[in-house]
């Protein structure tokens, strides 16, 4: 009895190191191996997207980026729906210039390097549209540089509606890789 218990746990713990389990929720992106395949150790099954962080990289003069502070309002507005407003913040500023000149020697040489910033999406918003999310869809970045300043009518945020799924359909979270 001892035996075949002692193989029944063997069994067990040799099943679980078949199943994969991801990191965190996301959207398979790209399957890089096949039911079946053998793989090295280490080696790679898929392409995960988190979902939960989704970002827009737009690029900025020095003089506009060095007055941006980290969690300041930004919005999208994203090619494929151009009707609607997200709200984002800045969680990133460069802190070296990406498109640098060979030699910055004047003032004007300096107002022509170009920053890196980030405009994140909330993930409490991106946790209710998970389903329509898409990577890589292209659209336009706005920043407030002077916090005071009210945003301008077309870009009040609006948001698409949120579709509920009918009875029996999937909501796209549950197509998610846990």
């Amino acid at each position: 009895m001892e035996a075949a218990e002692a193989n029944l746990t063997r069994l067990r713990d040799m099943l679980d190191d078949t199943v994969l389990k991801a990191p965190r929720s996301g959207r398979v992106q790209y399957r890089l191996a096949e039911s079946g395949e053998v793989l090295a150790a280490g080696g790679s099954v898929l392409t995960l997207l988190d979902l939960s962080e989704v970002y827009m990289t737009i690029f900025l003069p020095a003089a506009e980026a060095g007055r941006l502070a980290i969690g300041s309002d930004a919005r999208l507005v994203l090619d494929p729906i151009p009707d609607y407003v997200i709200p984002a913040h800045v969680s990133f500023v460069a802190s070296d210039a990406q498109f640098t000149p060979k030699a910055v020697e004047t003032r004007e040489e300096r107002e022509n390097l170009m920053f890196r910033v980030k405009l994140s999406v909330d993930p409490d918003l991106l946790a209710r549209v998970e389903a329509r999310v898409k990577t890589g869809v292209r659209g336009t970045g706005y920043v407030r540089t002077l916090a005071a300043t009210e945003w301008p009518e077309n870009l009040l945020v609006k948001l698409p509606p949120i579709a509920q799924p009918r009875e029996g359909e999937r909501d796209g979270s549950s197509g998610a890789v846990k």
